[in-house]
């Protein structure tokens, strides 16, 4: 999921009053962003996909807090995941925090409750955070008002009904293109990193190629200077996870079982998708989940 973090956390960074005004759903004015919180050294309590906005609203300083999700979190799930988040930023940083989880993946936090609750008598606990499923979002919006930030997320939005999803990316790409940034070659290649989620590689190149005729540069640039966000890299890595949840799909399906605890941890640690794809097969004609175990535990003995 690196690159997909980098990509996104590069426009929290780059253009932070954007997702400032995104958690307050564009209805508040009187707020002014100060800073963007980067750890030094991220741990645990404080990972890389963290991102805290310092901003003034009504003359008091605030935290904003987006977490990014490709997918659903189940150990530990997401509301306990924030709960902890939120604390752990309020001990910290001794201020307010309006906290937010933006999920990318359009089958990503369905079931999110937005709040962590322990009830026990005298001893009742909620902590609430607000949940962004992009595929919830009014994409066009989002062009219209020209947020530079939030643009490279659009092809993960919500689509006019009036057009398919390659006429779709294709007006993503052009408003993209029309935006004004320093370095075009790096904003195009975050919007092509996050629209592999939904989009075939290939799709993605030639669009971007056919409007804006900057795809050699494109490449030129990550290739050299953003390892972690290398087009080619978040291309493949998009390719991985989905073949991995797409197993563990048809494993839930078949068998009825919790596939994801069981397999996942094993499936993350495999990058081939030559193998991964071998396992998709075998995940559809297996017999049983303990035959598909026996399956994976040899193929990466092999």
């Amino acid at each position: 999921m690196a690159s997909f973090d980098t990509a996104s956390k590069k426009q929290v960074e780059t253009n932070p009053q954007d997702f400032v005004h995104l958690c307050f759903r564009f209805g508040l004015k009187n707020i002014t962003v100060l800073e963007v919180i980067t750890p030094e050294q991220p741990t645990v309590e404080m990972h890389q996909a963290d991102i805290l906005i310092k901003a003034l609203h009504d003359g008091r300083e605030v935290l904003v807090h987006f977490e990014f999700q490709t997918t659903d979190s189940y150990d530990p799930e997401m509301s306990l995941r924030m709960a902890g988040y939120i604390i752990r930023t309020i001990e910290v940083h001794r201020l307010p925090v309006y906290s937010n989880v933006i999920y990318l993946r359009p089958d990503a936090g369905r079931n999110d409750p937005g709040k962590f609750e322990q009830k026990l008598e005298n001893h009742n606990i909620s902590i609430e955070y607000q949940v962004f499923r992009l595929i919830e979002i009014d994409g066009q919006e989002i062009l219209d008002l020209k947020a530079e930030g939030l643009i490279p997320f659009t092809p993960l939005m919500k689509r006019p009904a009036d057009l398919d999803s390659e006429q779709w990316f294709r007006r993503c790409v052009q408003t993209a293109h029309s935006i004004n940034v320093p370095n075009k070659p790096e904003y195009l290649g975050s919007l092509a990193i996050l629209g592999n989620l939904v989009y075939d590689s290939q799709t993605i190149l030639d669009i971007i190629s056919e409007e804006t005729m900057q795809q050699p540069s494109i490449v030129e640039y990550v290739a050299p200077q953003a390892r972690e966000q290398g087009l080619q890299q978040g291309l493949q890595q998009g390719a991985q996870e989905a073949t991995r949840k797409h197993i563990l799909d048809v494993l839930k399906l078949r068998f009825d079982f919790d596939a994801e605890q069981t397999f996942k941890a094993t499936l993350d640690t495999i990058v081939d998708i030559e193998v991964l794809e071998e396992l998709h097969s075998a995940a559809i004609v297996t017999k049983s989940e303990d035959d598909f175990g026996q399956f994976l535990n040899e193929t990466i003995d092999l």
